[in-house]
């Protein structure tokens, strides 16, 4: 990354949930989540520049996207608004993750933006106050501020540290884009889960415990909108446990080593977009701003 200037190179990673449960919903509408999120070593990335006229420009257009609603610009504004900053910047996005994939492509590009941002700008503002303000541009976006695997609950926003032992994980990209609120409004949602007690054992039991206990509560809601999906779960299943990531499409199968994740995705490449990349148990950028 680059020394502090005018201009910053930044990655914003992938994350999966390696189990989500839905145990209620607020009166608001929103819905109540447990989860364990933890990124993986694959994402977007970002390039800042910086502007003096307070103007935030995207310097890309990313299709289906119009720069006013896109997450990034929406963030910079945000960071703006809070702290009544004037500068601006011009910022341009590559794509590498799916849209409506459930690997938190637009919370993670969000994410990066703030913290990116917060350091171009010299604002110092606090881990806490970007996790709080992210909240605003969606749940998962204050996990990757956040920056650590983690426990989370709430409407994702409630994080705790997460041991977990290393691994690979294989992605299957089905070729659906699922909208989240589609999934969450079917009413075959389950949406009463008994919340699971957070582990405090060592990371291999903790692990253990979230591949016995854990499932995605979305899967089946996702799998009967998009038969995509559950193919992608059946090609990844004759291999190990896998799961759906988020409200989907993504499908993971948890590997312990490089050369268990090669193989599998090698056996499949040939009917699916896949690829495989190693857990991420800190953001890159995690150090860039305070506690």
């Amino acid at each position: 990354m680059a020394a502090l200037d005018d201009f910053l190179h930044c990655p914003a990673p992938a994350k999966i949930n390696l189990f989500l449960h839905v145990t209620g919903r607020r009166p608001d509408g929103y819905h109540l989540l447990q989860t364990a999120f933890r990124m993986i070593d694959r994402g977007d990335t970002l390039g800042f520049s910086l502007r003096q006229d307070g103007e935030i420009r995207r310097t890309r257009d990313i299709p289906g996207v119009p720069e006013e609603t896109d997450l990034v610009v929406r963030a910079a504004r945000l960071l703006q608004q809070k702290t009544g900053c004037r500068l601006g910047a011009d910022i341009r996005l590559d794509k590498h993750l799916p849209m409506g994939g459930g690997l938190g492509g637009g919370s993670s590009d969000a994410a990066t933006t703030l913290l990116a941002l917060n350091r171009l700008w010299q604002l110092g503002c606090t881990r806490s106050e970007l996790q709080t303000w992210s909240l605003a541009l969606g749940a998962d976006v204050p996990f990757f501020i956040f920056g650590e695997t983690a426990w989370a609950e709430g409407v994702g926003e409630a994080l705790r540290p997460l041991a977990l032992p290393p691994a690979w994980y294989v992605i299957i990209e089905p070729p659906v884009s699922v909208p989240t609120p589609e999934i969450f409004r079917a009413k075959d949602l389950t949406r009463d889960t008994p919340m699971l007690i957070m582990p405090g054992f060592a990371a291999e039991q903790t692990n253990a415990l979230l591949e016995q206990q854990g499932r995605n509560d979305l899967q089946k809601v996702a799998c009967r909108l998009y038969p995509e999906v559950q193919s992608a779960l059946d090609a990844l299943g004759k291999f190990g446990a896998a799961r759906m990531s988020g409200s989907g499409a993504c499908v993971f199968l948890p590997c312990t080593s490089e050369q268990q994740a090669a193989g599998v995705a090698e056996a499949v490449r040939s009917e699916w977009r896949v690829w495989h990349a190693p857990s991420l148990d800190r953001h890159p950028m995690h150090a860039w701003v305070e506690d």
